[in-house]
């Protein structure tokens, strides 16, 4: 099992769109050093929690401070990019980062997003418009012109060569293109099933591991469509995690600070304007009003000394029945900035050793 970090990224309110940027492209740094795999860095517009709106300029500057990392955005929102456009600055992002980008793609699932973009989500045109976005971009970077794409939403053309020497010239570093990662929420996700299909990498958003597990059916679902064999090893879980010498003070470190304060003031209010809050219960039965920080801390959060978190991690493994990427939920820990790096080494150095023997089912299926 290898680890990653994927973030929205989130700050609060009062932090300085700045100030936010740079504690981010800190922890970037952080993960490089301590020799995590992969960073997945969102895109947002109207949520003052999660404030950044343009993934790429992070992206590009962390990959000046980093040496390994694989770092992309988690991903562009695709309907709000014209995709002959975004499909030429990927492409650019994808040499100036050394083949180290990933591309991760979204629909957006923000009312307040779609409402200044004058998408209707509630229709589904955001998926619809996502779906044929990526295919435009795909046909970008593979097919050779001349041609016209006439969609319903956008008309894009790879004109022939013009005046001798104008042509389009654009494709990426990565042959044939970045990978491409796919975030799912809902139960039966089509965006996880189009991951199936297309050979992505499926990402499950942080909720309660039993309702988690339904998602590689989605997934399996999908590859079947066009005969793919999905590997459980490209599949990533993203989960709030704290780690901290013992559980009272991973306990105080996470649903006494920041990673409580966010649920409290934005993501669980957020989640129950949607109907959401089934997401992140244990049980159908459980009533909205049972579900609090401390309720999502003690079911669906991996919060403890290493001894606990080593525990809590090998059980999600089980109940979803293996994945190969555990993501880590980026949260603003700026004031306490040791507590936060001190978790992630925690992790890498003192919890992942004892998980060595996870995933490797996937290396003998292989």
């Amino acid at each position: 099992m290898e680890l990653g970090y994927f973030t929205m990224p989130s700050h609060p309110p009062e932090c300085g769109l700045k100030e936010g940027h740079d504690w981010d492209l800190q922890t970037l740094r952080w993960l490089d050093e301590l020799g995590y795999q992969e960073a997945w860095i969102g895109e947002h517009h109207t949520a003052p929690w999660e404030p950044h709106p343009s993934p790429d300029l992070l992206v590009a500057q962390a990959l000046l401070q980093t040496k390994n990392l694989r770092i992309g955005p988690g991903g562009f929102l695709l309907p709000y990019h014209h995709p002959a456009e975004l499909a030429n600055r990927v492409a650019m992002l994808d040499h100036l980062s050394n083949g180290r980008l990933n591309f991760g793609v979204a629909a957006s699932g923000l009312p307040s997003d779609w409402a200044m973009f004058n998408v209707d989500g509630m229709s589904g045109q955001n998926r619809d418009m996502t779906r044929e976005a990526l295919e435009i971009i795909l046909k970008m970077w593979s097919e050779p012109g001349p041609w016209t794409h006439k969609g319903k939403y956008w008309t894009v053309s790879k004109p022939d060569t013009m005046f001798d020497f104008l042509k389009p010239h654009i494709k990426p570093l990565q042959g044939p293109h970045p990978p491409i990662g796919v975030a799912g929420l809902s139960k039966n996700s089509d965006t996880l099933k189009l991951a199936g299909e297309r050979g992505f990498i499926p990402m499950s958003l942080n909720l309660n591991p039993a309702y988690v597990g339904s998602h590689w059916d989605s997934v399996e679902a999908g590859a079947a469509k066009t005969g793919r064999k999905p590997s459980r090893k490209d599949w990533r879980l993203v989960r709030e995690v704290f780690v901290a010498d013992t559980d009272e003070e991973a306990w105080k470190l996470s649903t006494g600070d920041m990673m409580g304060r966010m649920m409290s003031e934005y993501f669980l209010p957020l989640l129950g304007h949607f109907g959401f809050k089934d997401y992140l219960k244990h049980a159908p039965d459980v009533p909205d009003s049972d579900v609090t920080v401390e309720y999502c801390a003690r079911r669906n959060w991996i919060v403890g000394s290493p001894a606990t978190v080593t525990e809590k991690i090998e059980k999600i493994y089980r109940e979803v029945g293996g994945f190969g990427v555990l993501c880590v939920f980026g949260f603003d820990y700026k004031h306490k900035p040791e507590a936060w790096r001190h978790s992630l080494d925690l992790l890498k150095n003192e919890v992942m050793p004892r998980l060595k023997h996870l995933g490797a089912e996937f290396e003998k299926a292989a």
